[in-house]
This record gives C-alpha cells, structure tokens and sequence, in this order.
C-alpha cells in the first residue's frame, strides 16, 4: 500500500467518524436567531448541535448554521418548523426585549412576548420537544431585597409584565419546560446596524469619546455565553420543569459595571460618568413603587446547588469576555496596555 493511498484511506475515515457524530447530535431550533441572545447562543451551541434558526424580517447568516424566515404569530408556520426538524430543545429568543419599546408599543411587545410564546410551546408538547425560555429579573419591582425564585412577580414595566405572563403560561400549562430568570447580559450582537449598549460603549471608547451610564437602575451583569454553558449543562444533566434564576454573584449600576470594565480593560475611569437612562414604567405602577433607585438582585442558590456551579462576580464575568474577545489577562487579572480597545 502506497503512503498516498493510506493517507486517503485515513482521511476517508475521519470524513465518515465526523458524518457519524454529525448524525448523532440533538437539535435545537432557535425562534428569534436574529436577536442578540439568540444570535449568540446559535454560535455556542452550534459546535455540539444541530442549530436550526428562524428570523422574522431580519435576515441572518451564521456559519453552521441553518436560517429560516418564520412568524411566531403565525401558528402553521411554527407547526412546520416543529413537525420538520423534530427538534429535541427549543429555545424562545423571540420578541421585544427592550424595555423602552416595550413601553412605546404594548401590543406588539404583549403578541410577541407572550402569544408567540404560546404558539411555539404548543406544538412543542406535540412534537416531544423541550422548550426554553429566557425570562428577566424585571418581572420584579425593584425592591431593596433578594429575589427568589417563588416570589410573586410585581413588575412594573410592560416589558416585566409580559415575561411574567410567560413564565406562568408555561409552568402551568407545559409538561417539559426551563426558564432563566436572567440580570443583565451582555456581549456583542450579530447585526451591525443593531449595535447593543455593550458594543455602543466599546466604539465610544475606541473613538476616545466619553459614556454617561445610568446610576438608578442596579442589576447584576453576565456575559452571553454563561447563560449558553448554564442550558447546556442543564440539557446534558436532563434538567425538566424548572425556572432558575441567573446572575453574577453581585449586582451595581451600568455605571458601576464600566468601572469595573475599566480595570479589567484597562480604560480610564474618568471616561465614564453617571447618567440616567429612561426606564418607563407600566401605567399600572404605583406611586410607592416608583424610587430613587431600583435593585434587581436575584437569588441564585438554587442554579448553583442544582448545577453544582459557581456563578461569577461582575469583574470576573468581564474578565472573561476580555479573553473571549482575544485578550490576555496580566496576573493582576486586568488587561494590559489598550487592548481592550482593538476588538472593534
């Protein structure tokens, strides 16, 4: 046998073991893929799965990846993308996750948020598939206080209001569900002409402009692919009818997340000041619950127990997405000289 010959014979083989793997991975069908959080756990998942995204008006292309146009309001639509694919886990990253266009357009926030929701997790129990939601720490009002999972949602924004009819059509009415009860994500969005505050903050900075952060709204701050590895873990365990809640282990202001952006990143603190940013409220919010300052700290006992994990602090999150993003972190653990600047 030539040395040629053999050497095709081995590459043959690796050609068919990874047809092989190919054949054997599950499938995760994305509604929504267009959208920032859906967008970025299409790109974690796709190493291990078959990912099927869908899109509504916006276009997408992701490398291994297949994209496909449909309605989430449109039930026949959805019932074929489910009946075609078979999926094994659905997520729902659909709708309208800015809470001041929620506020601006109730209705369509209402249909996308929640309706669309119903229809998917439908003919999910039809087709045997697990659906997933990601829900927000707005569902709340902003009380000084741990949330935890049974607190009775209290939001007072539209945007909260329509998660938390979510989240209960789904614990009452589904038989194979999850839900992340999420703080504030952040990374960077497939869409260039749909930047997110994340990557409106790394420009201004590029461009050696200054960042007015809002100091009224206290959250906690994760990157994007925690939540990916946080689902994942939970499909490999066989995690069913659960909601956790998600966040870093503290919580602080857009404002208090730059300086720690600026230490981890290595940017000035006096390029940031405080601001204020608009959180419209729901016309149902009472004048009590309507404060100086708003805090959104969740309880996450619960994931850490169940996964046997640790979620990070604000500043170890970051230093995370700086090496994500290609950056080397010093022993210090901050980045070194202006690099975390040149990943525009």
């Amino acid at each position: 046998m030539t040395k040629r010959s053999k050497k095709d014979k081995e590459l043959a083989k690796e050609k068919l073991l990874e047809e092989l793997r190919e054949n054997t991975k599950k499938t995760i069908v994305i509604f929504g893929i267009s959208s920032f959080i859906g967008s970025n756990l299409a790109e974690f998942f796709k190493k291990d799965y078959k990912v099927i995204g869908t899109y509504h008006k916006n276009s997408v292309r992701i490398n291994g990846v297949l994209t496909i146009p449909c309605d989430v309001l449109a039930k026949e639509e959805v019932q074929l993308i489910l009946f075609a694919f078979k999926p094994d886990f659905v997520i729902y990253c659909a709708g309208v996750s800015s809470i001041v266009d929620c506020h601006e357009n109730e209705e369509r926030a209402d249909a996308l948020n929640s309706s669309g929701l119903f229809n998917v997790a439908e003919y999910c129990q039809r087709y045997k598939s697990q659906i997933v939601y990601i829900s927000s720490g707005f569902i709340f009002s902003g009380e000084k206080k741990n949330y935890f999972e049974m607190d009775i949602p209290d939001g007072i924004t539209t945007y909260g209001k329509t998660q938390a009819a979510a989240e209960f059509y789904l614990q009452k009415t589904s038989l194979n569900y999850l839900i992340f009860r999420c703080c504030r994500l952040y990374g960077r969005a497939i869409n260039p002409t749909r930047p997110t505050w994340f990557e409106n903050l790394q420009r201004a900075l590029a461009n050696n402009k200054a960042a007015q952060m809002d100091a009224f709204i206290h959250t906690g701050f994760l990157d994007i692919f925690y939540l990916g590895m946080l689902i994942k873990m939970s499909f490999d365990s066989g995690v069913t009818n659960r909601l956790f809640q998600v966040s870093s282990s503290d919580i602080g202001s857009l404002y208090d997340f730059c300086l720690h952006y600026s230490e981890v990143f290595d940017v000035a603190k006096d390029r940031f000041s405080k601001g204020r940013w608009s959180f419209p409220y729901s016309k149902s919010a009472t004048t009590s619950q309507v404060g100086e300052q708003m805090y959104f700290k969740l309880d996450t006992s619960n994931i850490e127990g169940f996964l046997n994990v640790n979620l990070p602090s604000i500043k170890e999150s970051l230093q995370f997405t700086y090496q994500r993003l290609g950056g080397i972190l010093t022993k210090k653990g901050v980045g070194k000289g202006s690099e975390g600047v040149k990943f525009i």
